[in-house]
């Protein structure tokens, strides 16, 4: 099973030890979120050089405040000092309140701004000359070509921006969609919108192995409950019929969260993206919910 980690680190060294260890452990990705470290860019930088074959993804970068000319290039810089293939994108819009309120853009048409915006940086990664005019974004320039492709995935949760995920990008990275959404909305649309090729589809959701599960789902929405506030999560939360968050999220035993985990894989994800979170004792939760993890990545 492909199954990937949350990566970040309080310290470099811390940083490049998590990625050491989640390679060893046979997981397949670590996955940076846009505040880990400042600039996940960074951090991926880092954990490259200390690993050999460890994919190492964003999920996301949002897209509005960096230019796709400048985010080609920033990811073309990091996979050389990586000095090995395994860099991949994820991008997205974000939200309203980070983009009006933090940034001061408008937010008024994120997914033509995404459409756009992906359009541009999958041609420039390529390495050749790019020159679109766009509604939203444009961009008129080159960057070096990458020594090893670098994929690029979307944040996907809505039809626009599945169809933009299966035609333009790689595929998608998810968060909040649980496996009736998965099943029912996120696969059948990107694979639609990719046609003949095989998008990847990486859904990531909060994961706990402990026994009580009405304790676990309180914890999960005392952690995560925020999201459900946020309209494109709360939009893909109704498609999975989840009341909140804390229905999204997978818990039990280990029999249960194996159970649940194959069942995301049936439903059409290629990789899950798993957020350990601890209930109760929270290091000896997180150290039962990693050892599972970890077999179910080896098996």
């Amino acid at each position: 099973m492909r199954i990937g980690l949350s990566g970040g680190g309080a310290t470099v060294d811390r940083v490049v030890a998590q990625a050491e260890d989640a390679e060893r452990d046979g997981f397949s990705t670590l996955w940076y979120s846009s505040g880990a470290g400042g600039d996940p860019l960074v951090l991926v930088a880092l954990a490259g050089r200390a690993t050999a074959s460890i994919e190492l993804g964003t999920a996301v970068l949002p897209t509005y405040p960096c230019h796709p000319l400048l985010l080609a290039n920033r990811a073309v810089s990091v996979a050389g000092a990586m000095g090995r293939p395994g860099l991949t994108l994820g991008i997205g819009p974000s939200h309203a309140p980070v983009i009006e309120g933090m940034y001061g853009y408008r937010y008024d048409r994120p997914g033509q701004h995404t459409e756009e915006y992906t359009r541009i940086l999958v041609a420039a990664l390529t390495g050749e000359r790019v020159d679109v005019d766009g509604s939203l974004v444009s961009a008129h320039g080159q960057v070096p070509r990458p020594e090893a492709p670098i994929p690029v995935l979307v944040s996907a949760l809505a039809p626009r921006l599945l169809r933009v995920a299966g035609e333009l990008a790689t595929g998608t990275v998810t968060w909040m969609a649980n496996v009736r959404a998965v099943e029912s909305h996120v696969a059948p649309r990107i694979r639609a919108a990719a046609g003949t090729s095989a998008p990847r589809i990486v859904v990531g959701l909060p994961v706990a192995v402990h026994d009580d599960v009405a304790e676990a789902r309180e914890e999960a929405s005392r952690q995560y409950g925020f999201y459900g506030a946020l309209p494109n999560y709360r939009r893909i939360l109704d498609v999975g019929g989840a009341a909140g968050p804390a229905d999204a999220v997978l818990v039990g035993n280990e029999d249960a969260v194996t159970a649940q985990i194959r069942a995301l894989f049936d439903a059409g994800a290629t990789d899950v993206w798993a957020a350990p979170f601890g209930v109760g004792d929270a290091r000896a939760s997180r150290a039962r919910t990693r050892a599972l993890l970890s077999a179910l990545a080896r098996s």
